[in-house]
């Protein structure tokens, strides 16, 4: 039916209404992108926050090692050394030399532990030193019970055939650790477990 002049048209029809809710739904929509865009953009241009570091890549060592004797530092490292590494000391000069000895508990059973930190001139000769001491027979560091600092009736002989050992070069440096039981005790896979670690103390004696 034509509109009658200066009467109100009929009332929109369904459709018309339909149309008006999703213009309206999309004005809505686009003012949430919106907004969420403007967050990403000032959330991105502040400065980033110090994430805490995971406790699983820390390099604590996961033993408690206590300080037992030193650390006793040098730079005459083949006054310090026996049979075949006080030769390559002669013969290759390092730059420091740095020994300390820790006593460690686990369960009823007690460790004591030799941690020595051996600095050369370059990383060539840290590695040959290194490569060195890992082969039976060859001498090593001598250890603060062997030498005779440490005085404790108790303490195990770190340089004898039960003494677990492990070693560890990082550019001119290298690691040496050797450890065993009190008392007799055995077991090979807590020590070798023990030795292992050690190896993160050579921080404690730069």
């Amino acid at each position: 039916m034509p509109a009658v002049p200066g009467q109100p048209g009929p009332p929109p029809g369904p459709s018309r209404n339909r149309a008006l809710l999703l213009r309206g739904a999309g004005l809505v929509a686009i003012a949430v992108v919106a907004g969420l865009v403007w967050y990403l953009i000032r959330h991105d241009s502040t400065p980033d926050e110090p994430v805490a570091e995971s406790p699983a890549t820390t390099a604590k060592p996961a033993f408690d090692y206590k300080l037992a004797e030193g650390p006793v530092k040098a730079t005459d490292c083949a006054a310090n050394a026996y049979s075949g590494a006080k030769k390559f000391f002669q013969d290759n000069q390092c730059t420091s030399l740095a020994r300390a000895l820790y006593t460690v508990q686990s369960g009823d059973a007690k460790a004591l532990v030799s941690v020595v930190l051996v600095t050369m001139p370059d990383a060539a000769k840290a590695t040959e030193l290194k490569q060195l001491t890992d082969r039976d027979g060859t001498g090593n560091v001598s250890d603060l019970v062997r030498d005779g600092t440490f005085h404790d009736t108790d303490a195990p002989k770190l340089s004898g055939d039960e003494a677990e050992y492990e070693s560890k070069a990082s550019g001119p440096e290298v690691t040496i650790v050797l450890t065993d039981f009190y008392y007799g005790h055995h077991d090979k896979q807590l020590l070798n477990r023990i030795a292992k670690n050690a190896l993160k103390l050579s921080g404690k004696l730069r």
